[in-house]
């Protein structure tokens, strides 16, 4: 197994962190502190190509490989940006428009994708209820055909980007009696009658992504926004787009590391106590090992996902394995982290801090540890060789 990044990668990966630590990186303590969605994050993201990485260049993308976006959204973590903004970068392209891309007719592609690339709409993800989180079988957003369109009732919960999203592809039950058999994904614009948005939450971490309730009182889905077969959304698009979501969205958490790890080591260097750099002591070296190994660990597990869907092949197990691993590694990272800085990593002052409350919604978010282990144990079992 070649363990080398091709050379077109590598320049693409030196640029991508480049631009991210000169024009992003600089706005992260400020708008975490104001909890505030950035715009002008929004157009950097959009002026160097990132919005719209995987899809086709005939739709405003760049053809990005599954390993080149994976990369990207580490490198832009690693170059300092806020947790927040690679949320809703992530929400918007992978969640919203990977889905589209890959499951959509020929014309929801040429009307959705352009205007996603470029920035000029914003798109979310609306799987998660009030009642239903992992299992998200259960939803009780309901979509019923009348005529022409479909009439979805029911609502969402934790929505990135819901503040500020133009569409979502949301989740409905169209025949409750079939489960999971009985779900169909639509793609729903802001402007659709009966759609409304609610009042943002305040969250823990990741403050600059704008999260909120959708809500759909008899709201009018035209036909032709089904994504995919009507009954086969959880199985199609939900499938593909959690596979896509464990291996890419959580590929800042790799970066997140990389830059807590550059700035823990910094600090260890400079800190003086008992008349000596913190870094000459046994305890803190064992603990930048640590994140170190963590690091290179969650590396290769998010990269193989990455080959993996390049190669068309399904990556279940593995990017459940590559979730569970790389988030929970994020949360012990951050907490020794903050351990090193001492005092200091308690106050807003150093990035250790926001890094330490960003870092906890991986364990919970895109199915918890706990549902990634039940994905892995359930993968195992039914294949041969186990």
């Amino acid at each position: 197994m070649n363990f080398n990044l091709p050379e077109e990668i590598k320049e693409f990966q030196k640029a991508v962190h480049k631009f991210a630590k000169e024009r992003m990186a600089p706005r992260a303590e400020a708008i975490d502190a104001k909890a505030e969605f950035s715009r002008e994050n929004w157009r950097d993201l959009s002026e160097m190509g990132l919005l719209g990485l995987p899809f086709p260049e005939e739709y405003g993308g760049t053809a990005a490989s599954p390993l080149a976006t994976t990369i990207a959204m580490e490198s832009v973590a690693r170059a300092g940006v806020d947790g927040g903004t690679t949320l809703a970068w992530g929400a918007h392209t992978i969640l919203a428009g990977v889905p589209i891309w890959l499951l959509g007719s020929n014309r929801q592609k040429e009307r959705y994708l352009p205007k996603l690339a470029n920035g000029e709409w914003i798109g979310g993800f609306g799987l998660t209820e009030p009642d239903s989180g992992s299992d998200a079988a259960s939803l009780r957003t309901t979509a019923e055909k009348k005529g022409d369109r479909y009439i979805l009732n029911g609502s969402k919960m934790f929505i990135t980007n819901g503040a500020v999203g133009d569409l979502f592809v949301v989740f409905a039950a169209t025949d409750k009696k079939k489960g999971n058999r009985g779900i169909s994904a639509f793609i729903v614009e802001r402007g659709f009658a009966g759609f409304s948005v609610g009042e943002e939450l305040n969250k823990m971490g990741n403050r600059t992504s704008t999260t909120t309730p959708l809500y759909f009182d008899n709201c009018e889905v035209p036909e032709e926004n089904l994504l995919g077969q009507e009954n086969m959304g959880f199985l199609s698009v939900g499938k593909e787009t959690l596979e896509w979501e464990r291996s890419c969205m959580i590929a800042p958490l790799v970066g997140g590391m990389e830059f807590v790890l550059e700035e823990c080591t910094r600090y260890a260097k400079e800190r003086k106590q008992f008349g000596s750099s913190i870094a000459n002591f046994q305890a803190i070296q064992h603990k930048l090992a640590d994140i170190k190994v963590a690091i290179e660990a969650s590396r290769l597990l998010i990269y193989r996902v990455a080959c993996m869907k390049a190669r068309g092949q399904s990556a279940m197990m593995e990017a459940s394995i590559a979730k569970l691993f790389v988030t929970e590694s994020a949360v012990r990272v951050a907490n020794e982290a903050v351990q090193i800085f001492g005092g200091y990593g308690y106050i807003h002052d150093y990035p250790v801090e926001r890094f330490y409350r960003d870092v906890k919604l991986g364990t919970l978010g895109a199915g918890t540890s706990e549902v990634q282990k039940m994905i892995i144990a359930a993968e195992m079992l039914k294949r041969k060789g186990f």
